[in-house]
């Protein structure tokens, strides 16, 4: 099994277009924030052989199958086994204080999908872990066992938009006192029984209850609010960030500090704009841009994504 066997980068071309010209000086460095099974990294080192890639990821396993692929770029390759809300830190380490780009792309991978013994489908019966990272001690089999129902309802609701969360948190309450909810089968089953007929026949009521938790296992949301800001805080001037993300939660997150950051602080009615208050980025996409019917077609888990990008106008504070 090779990564490139396992994954097809989304938006592959366009993310490059939006790089490239930040990309362009020798020795120009691109941080591949969520490095997966470096598909867009690879295309980034073949496209640009002067620059140098930063690639970080929690998951180790897809770490190091994303060695073996970028292996043959020797040391223009820097691979660190870490969340990506500790850019900074990865960057320090490696005697880096500023980068050319960045590059996003958030949710869960191709490969952690795929494989069900990491219980991230409810497709398919598995111990119900979840961790993107497996030396982390939180998985959702504990939360199940553990949250009491007032946070079980409070997640599925957050992050899953379910309007159905108190039934299901109260059920998964009930069913654990009589045996502990250890497998996405149980889970799935509990949902189901949980779930009034003419709900059941709008759609699966499991996806939301899996994404939910999912995003608390790996605070999928609290640490993307921590590394946007980080992230265009070590873009040098020109430089350029580019994010895609795959459902509302994690968008809303980027377009909320991407909008602040290339929006002028001047008071209203200022005749000029001080250099102190004029914006640090320039937005490179009109709201967000979503994949073509081609790209759908070729590559199904392009469907929700949404690209947002922007380029570094002013010089750090």
């Amino acid at each position: 099994m090779t990564a490139d066997s396992l994954h097809i980068p989304v938006l592959l071309e366009r993310c490059i277009e939006l790089l490239a010209p930040a990309l362009a000086a020798p020795g120009a460095v691109v941080v591949d924030a969520t490095l997966g099974l470096g598909g867009h990294s690879e295309a980034l080192l073949e496209r640009f052989p002067h620059i140098q890639l930063v690639g970080l990821d929690r998951d180790r396993h897809a770490l190091a199958l994303a060695g073996e692929r970028l292996a043959r770029f020797g040391d223009r390759v820097h691979l660190v086994h870490t969340v990506y809300d500790e850019l900074p830190a990865a960057l320090e380490g490696l005697g880096i204080r500023q980068v050319a780009g960045i590059l996003f792309d958030l949710g869960v991978s191709s490969m952690q999908l795929d494989q069900a013994e990491r219980g991230f489908s409810y497709s398919q019966d598995a111990p119900l872990d979840m961790r993107m990272d497996d030396t982390a001690p939180l998985t959702a089999a504990r939360i199940l066992a553990e949250y009491d129902e007032a946070d079980l309802r409070r997640i599925f609701w957050e992050y899953g938009d379910e309007k159905l969360a108190p039934r299901y948190a109260r059920r998964i309450v009930e069913e654990r006192r009589v045996a502990p909810i250890e497998t996405s089968a149980r889970l799935v089953a509990l949902i189901d029984a949980a779930t009034p007929a003419a709900a059941r026949r709008a759609g699966h009521q499991s996806k939301r209850v899996f994404q939910a938790l999912r995003i608390e296992v790996n605070q999928e949301l609290a640490v993307l609010e921590r590394a946007i800001p980080a992230a265009i805080d070590a873009l040098e001037l020109g430089g350029r960030i580019v994010v895609l993300s795959y459902q509302s939660l994690e968008d809303r997150i980027v377009k909320r500090e991407l909008q602040t950051r290339s929006t002028s602080t001047a008071p209203r009615g200022l005749p000029v704009e001080l250099p102190e208050h004029r914006p640090e980025l320039r937005l490179l996409v009109r709201g967000a841009e979503l994949a073509d019917d081609e790209e759908r077609a070729r590559n199904p888990r392009a469907t929700p994504v949404r690209l947002r990008a922007a380029e570094r106008i002013k010089e750090a504070a």
